[in-house]
């Protein structure tokens, strides 16, 4: 018997990725992903050291990644500038993942306007300013995918975890989601949205898995019985940025263990 022992194609070979948020957690997984399957990543994050140790991490895997930029996505003229920066130096993106977010939890009598207004902008406003200084560079590519994050948050409530301003915001991204794939359908720009639930990063566990909070022992209300991993999210929005995901747009894939999927333990 003959093995063919070819390795797969790479499955954004020749793609200019743009990714927010790589300094961390699910960007810099996605940025090392995102590189070792081929594709040319662009990254920014306000924590440039961290973003620039995610390149180096990169081109120390023989991958291709531009200089991490320090980019504010709640302020237009920043990410107005670095589309700009883009645009001079590869003419398209072919790929964007707009990856980056913070959040301020509060139930409803304890949040302030100020964080209601702090938390729009820092999950919906950096990832509506990014889509809208992108969009003409996704439009140049003959055909070009947006992934968008959104929540379990973004489909339902939560007893132990008061958090009404984050449900809104990412509510707002998978709504956006849907109008996108709308507008961008004409334009060969495909948009989706992965829908994280509980997953182990750095920032997840010095607040929502922390030993005094009432979400640690989320694992056991889990169908798979486990918290995932930033890469586990990374391979889902690999997928739909991919060309095999060609005939997908307006999805919003859930990447949460089953947790969404059933009635509370």
């Amino acid at each position: 018997m003959t093995v063919d022992s070819a390795a797969p194609p790479l499955r954004l070979a020749g793609k200019v990725a743009v990714i927010t948020g790589i300094a961390s957690g699910q960007g810099r997984a996605a940025a090392l992903l995102f590189a070792r399957q081929g594709a040319k990543v662009v990254g920014c994050d306000l924590d440039v050291n961290g973003a620039e140790a995610t390149v180096e991490a990169i081109r120390a895997e023989g991958g291709a990644a531009e200089p991490a930029q320090e980019v504010d996505l709640s302020n237009e003229a920043s990410v107005r500038t670095w589309a700009g920066v883009v645009d001079r130096l590869h003419g398209r993106v072919d790929v964007l993942y707009a990856n980056a977010a913070a959040t301020r939890f509060a139930a409803l009598e304890a949040i302030s306007y100020e964080d209601w207004t702090w938390n729009f902008r820092h999950e919906v406003d950096v990832v509506f300013l990014p889509v809208r200084h992108f969009w003409p560079l996704l439009g140049k590519a003959r055909q070009s995918a947006v992934v968008l994050v959104g929540s379990t948050a973004g489909v339902s409530g939560s007893v132990t975890n008061g958090r009404l301003a984050h449900t809104a915001t990412k509510g707002s991204v998978v709504a956006m989601t849907k109008q996108l794939a709308a507008e961008g359908a004409p334009r060969g720009i495909r948009v989706n949205c992965v829908s994280p639930g509980m997953i182990r990063t750095p920032a997840t566990e010095s607040d929502l898995l922390a030993e005094e909070h009432p979400m640690r022992t989320i694992a056991a209300h889990i169908p798979l019985g486990r918290v995932g991993d930033a890469m586990e999210v990374a391979s889902c929005a690999l997928f739909l940025a991919s060309d095999e995901a060609s005939y997908v747009t307006g999805a919003n894939l859930m990447v949460d263990g089953g947790w969404s999927a059933v009635l509370p333990g």
